[in-house]
């Protein structure tokens, strides 16, 4: 008896579309009364309806009843639904408001989506691009820069349209790990949650090792300029106006002797300041008491502010690089296969790693969706997708080419070149000192906000509270802190950690996920062709490929 008033038809649940309209403009979250045009009888504040409108409004509301609470099968479909600029709430009195909410006041235009785009992908890889080209070698790496670029770009545009791909479902306020909690249940859900902790801890990893690096760097400066202490004779490296140093001069067999000379000639004063200032055994402990405290706030909003130092710090690293490509010249000599004694082949083995590194600095796929719903004419989301990626890559590829061809070969090696680049010129450089300091400031300003999407992603799902309590926080930023503090004391490589971490993260949120959604979902709508399915499951392969390049090459 009580299933007599029960609908014949299976319920679809699609969300509350007629409570309290007026605090969403979503038309296919919470629907208000539309009102063509043509019935609206006057264009005034207070606009009046007609009686056909009137009508209709009635007639739906009619229909509405026909149905239990929870079912929605009679609600207009969202085809024909308006857009929110054309969406009006009637009202008994016979009158129309137009509504006008806070979603269409934040929407950007094309320009602004695709430097924002860039600027949230211009992170600390862009310092490990020159190494990885030096990895894989020059041709080869100019070749690998493209082809990653092009194919991260297509699984990012399959992140964009996943959640299009789910019919007679609301999914206007998803994001990519509610898609693969769809399609995989709560494999999908934490699989996705972990891959995107990896690639956030690991970006917090190489932070700390940057922070330390600059950090020293920074303070050695100041100290050698009080002290008028002259570095040149400890560093092996040229001797021109725009000094280049190797700091493992052991890779040059022509090294001469003057670091050793050095070692026994410091005088007591400078070996104590040594001691206490040291890259890796003293410097990571105290950025401890710097940041361990930042990570606790409750909101990272004053944080948030200083984010736009991100794009200074990358204009200003282009304006460095171009300046100091100018001074020193291009030394290039190109040799396909072999390595000479100051250059390397075109085509090396070790291209993995410059994969790696490439799969993080081309990783947005994990908020593509948030950053595109802000764009004020979605139907340019894949072009304006697409340009921010040419971007990208442009700069990538400026900074990287400069910095290999411009690095002096004779007399140094390009082998020197180093993970960081900016660890190939010398703490007395004072254009590279400024970068440094900017730099420094800069990352202590974004480090508390990766911690806070840690926070945020991480403890929701295990206590629906993004903050439970103090001791839960700190007990997880303790250990985020003490990952970072290992790291920068026993492995200081930031070109390892990217290229790790990257290719991790990568191998579900770039590679697989993505494909396999789109194939699955094409297989139910009986779409699914052969030459699709090759292809997406040969992006799964190369995603596989990529992480164990990482560990045999």
């Amino acid at each position: 008896m009580d299933e007599d008033w029960k609908p014949l038809f299976a319920s679809i649940q699609a969300g509350e579309y007629y409570s309290d309209p007026v605090d969403s403009l979503d038309p296919r979250q919470r629907r208000p009364f539309h009102v063509e045009p043509k019935n609206i009888v006057e264009d005034s504040a207070q606009e009046r309806v007609s009686s056909e409108a009137s009508a209709l409004n009635s007639r739906v509301h009619y229909y509405g009843r026909l149905t239990a609470s929870s079912d929605r099968l009679l609600v207009p479909p969202d085809h024909v639904i308006p857009s929110p600029e054309d969406i009006y709430i009637y009202s008994p009195l016979g009158t129309a408001f137009k509504v006008h909410g806070k979603d269409g006041a934040v929407k950007n235009p094309s320009i602004v989506t695709i430097f924002a785009i860039w600027n949230t992908m211009m992170g600390t890889s862009i310092l490990s691009i020159p190494w990885g080209i030096k990895q894989a070698g020059f041709t080869l790496g100019i070749i690998i820069v493209i082809l990653m670029g092009l194919l991260t770009l297509y699984c990012c545009y399959r992140v964009l349209k996943s959640t299009k791909s789910i019919p007679y479902i609301d999914t206007s306020d998803w994001e990519f790990p509610d898609v693969c909690k769809y399609y995989f249940g709560a494999f999908g859900q934490w699989s996705s949650l972990l891959f995107s902790l990896v690639s956030l801890i690991g970006a917090m990893v190489v932070y700390w090792v940057l922070m330390s690096n600059f950090l020293f760097n920074t303070g050695k400066f100041i100290y050698n300029y009080v002290h008028n202490v002259n570095m040149s004779d400890s560093e092996f490296g040229t001797n021109g106006t725009d000094r280049v140093v190797c700091p493992y001069p052991d890779l040059n067999p022509h090294r001469n002797s003057s670091l050793d000379q050095y070692s026994s000639s410091s005088d007591n004063s400078t070996a104590v300041f040594d001691h206490w200032w040291s890259k890796t055994n003293t410097i990571p402990f105290y950025l401890i008491i710097l940041l361990l405290p930042l990570l606790n706030f409750r909101s990272a909003s004053f944080f948030a502010r200083f984010t736009f130092l991100g794009t200074i710090s990358v204009i200003y690293l282009i304006t460095l690089v171009t300046i100091k490509a100018v001074r020193l010249g291009f030394h290039l000599e190109f040799h396909w296969f072999h390595s000479t004694e100051f250059f390397v082949p075109e085509f090396r083995l070790l291209f993995p790693q410059l994969t790696g590194v490439l799969t993080l600095a081309f990783f947005i796929h994990n908020c593509v969706i948030t950053l595109m719903k802000n764009n004020k004419n979605q139907e340019n989301n894949v072009r304006d997708l697409s340009l921010a990626y040419l971007l990208v890559g442009l700069t990538y590829l400026y900074v990287g080419v400069l910095i290999f061809a411009a690095f002096p070969s004779p007399p140094l090696s390009k082998e020197c070149l180093e993970p960081n680049f900016l660890d190939n010129f010398p703490s007395s450089d004072i254009w590279v000192f400024v970068a440094r300091t900017f730099l420094l400031f800069q990352m202590t300003t974004v480090y508390p906000l990766l911690g806070y999407l840690v926070r945020v992603q991480l403890m929701s799902q295990l206590f629906g509270d993004h903050y439970p309590s103090f001791l839960h926080v700190f007990m997880l930023n303790v250990v985020i802190v003490a990952s970072g503090v290992l790291m920068a004391k026993f492995y200081p490589n930031i070109g390892s950690i990217i290229r790790y971490s990257g290719a991790t993260c990568g191998l579900a949120l770039v590679f697989v996920f993505p494909s396999l959604i789109h194939m699955v979902a094409l297989k139910r709508r009986g779409e699914l062709r052969w030459p699709s399915a090759c292809f997406h499951s040969f992006l799964i392969l190369l995603g596989v490929a990529n992480v164990l390049g990482q560990f045999f090459m």
